[in-house]
């Protein structure tokens, strides 16, 4: 059994997949950009098949235009408690595999799942490397490729709010009661053996 941040695991797994959390309090400081390189950089070493490495990141660091951008990108109630990040992150994912002449050849089945994987090693390096980070999907979708001048052959996933963790009086009274580590489904109802 493993417990760590009020949270419980029935198994011998390492504390920090428990440690690890998605708070919406962060602390407003600038990041160096070397800890968010290291942590895209952390985030590009996931696992991929056939190698295609499909995932992309579009970044941008607080204080400056390019963040908020970005920012005006998420729908109002994310912007509301993002704005304090120290960077967002948009990830995209590419549909299509490249062929060696260079052109769009067949689909990558797997684009959303291999990129789905490089967000897990980014939020597991950003508390490794003493922040949070927090994925959502509560982005203006319709307009974010063009804004961000994402090729047609790339497929946004999400955004994600980094940054050291802030107070939690800071945020309204709503999400005050919500920033605590939530749980998870039982084990036993995610996971089957043989079959559903």
């Amino acid at each position: 059994m493993t417990t760590a941040n009020n949270r419980h695991s029935q198994y011998d797994i390492d504390p920090m997949f428990l440690q690890r959390w998605s708070p919406r309090a962060f602390d407003g400081q600038p990041m160096p950009k070397e800890d968010l390189l290291a942590i895209l950089d952390a985030a590009h070493w996931a696992p991929s098949a056939s190698n295609s490495q499909p995932w992309r990141f579009v970044y941008a660091q607080r204080n400056t235009a390019e963040f908020d951008r970005m920012l005006g990108l998420l729908i109002d109630f994310n912007q509301d408690w993002a704005k304090a990040a120290s960077a967002l992150v948009f990830v995209f994912s590419q549909k299509l595999a490249t062929a060696d002449d260079g052109s769009l050849s067949k689909p990558i089945r797997n684009h959303s799942f291999d990129t789905g994987t490089a967000w897990g090693y980014l939020a597991l390096q950003s508390l490794k490397s003493g922040y949070f980070a927090h994925g959502m999907t509560g982005v203006h979708f319709e307009r974010v490729s063009a804004e961000l001048a994402a090729p047609e052959e790339y497929h946004f996933e999400a955004a994600v709010a980094i940054g050291r963790l802030g107070n939690k009086d800071d945020l309204s009274e709503k999400l005050r009661e919500r920033e605590i580590p939530n749980n998870r489904k039982p084990l036993s109802e995610i996971a089957f053996e043989g079959s559903f």
